[in-house]
């Protein structure tokens, strides 16, 4: 069967041959541990349990997760290696099974995730650049959605993802997000048990932009959980992308948050300037799945 999951729309046959996100049929993983570095509704005090599925179908230019996005550094493994992974942050205490990145591994992940039946929630952390009607395939088997809200405007999509409909594509994935999951949930400890909660990382000299994005969700989405993100990082090859080959400054991060504030959105989740460090960038080194 060819895949034309994703909105790349490759339609070519992934035992044959890799499309745009460089992924066979089979998982490839390259990394699975507790990750303590979520929102806290996410992470706790016991971490959220990470599973860093390799290849991408957007591969954003100054991602900080480059080894396994474009490099598509992993190992394969089965089905029943996956569900040993899950047991296994289970028993080690994980508040969920985080799925980051499991885009184009959707139709893939249904048998497993029909089997694990949902022992701990399971989070689908994703860039937003989902097709709505591949989203309806996992209605039922997704606790909580935890996707991107990158870019409003189609040129920047464009330029830094080669996505020029990521702004539509993004829309309406998040619509059918808020529509399996219409209610947020929490457990005594204060960690979501189902939900939605929409991220947006803020990039240098893109400030108006995000800005944007909140008026969108503001008028869209008021009711659903915004994570305002300070995390960027430059990674990669930016000597052709100049504006974005640096940190974004206090006053630009101030900028996006108070604006945020001012807006009258009270479900928001404001990162620390401080968590722009490589240091929150995960090893990539098979811990985990070996």
């Amino acid at each position: 069967m060819n895949c034309n999951d994703c909105p790349r729309k490759c339609n070519i046959n992934r035992d044959e041959k890799t499309g745009f996100c460089q992924s066979p049929n089979k998982f490839r993983l390259a990394r699975a541990g507790l990750h303590f570095w979520e929102e806290p509704c996410i992470s706790g005090e016991n971490g959220s349990g990470a599973v860093f599925f390799s290849g991408c179908n957007l591969k954003c230019v100054y991602c900080q997760n480059y080894e396994i996005s474009s490099e598509n550094k992993g190992i394969e493994i089965s089905n029943e290696k996956l569900l040993d992974i899950f047991k296994s942050l289970e028993e080690q205490g994980a508040n969920n099974i985080n799925l980051v990145n499991p885009t184009h591994y959707v139709r893939q992940l249904i048998p497993v995730l029909e089997k694990w039946g949902g022992r701990l929630p399971v989070i689908y952390n994703s860039s937003g650049y989902e097709s709505a009607q591949t989203l309806k395939m996992l209605d039922g088997l997704i606790d909580i959605y935890l996707p991107d809200f990158k870019y409003i405007r189609s040129e920047k999509a464009k330029k830094y993802s080669a996505a020029e409909n990521y702004p539509e594509i993004a829309k309406a994935a998040i619509n059918e997000m808020r529509n399996q999951q219409r209610n947020d949930a929490f457990d005594e400890r204060g960690i979501m048990q189902r939900g939605v909660i929409i991220r947006h990382l803020v990039l240098p000299s893109n400030t108006n932009s995000s800005l944007e994005i909140i008026d969108y969700i503001k008028e869209n989405f008021k009711d659903t959980y915004l994570s305002l993100m300070a995390q960027y990082v430059p990674c990669g090859e930016l000597e052709n992308f100049r504006e974005i080959n640096r940190k974004i400054t206090k006053r630009e991060y101030n900028k996006v948050v108070n604006y945020a504030l001012e807006s009258g959105l009270d479900k928001l989740f404001i990162q620390e300037l401080s968590s722009a460090s490589e240091n929150f960038i995960p090893a990539f080194d098979f811990s985990g799945i070996m």
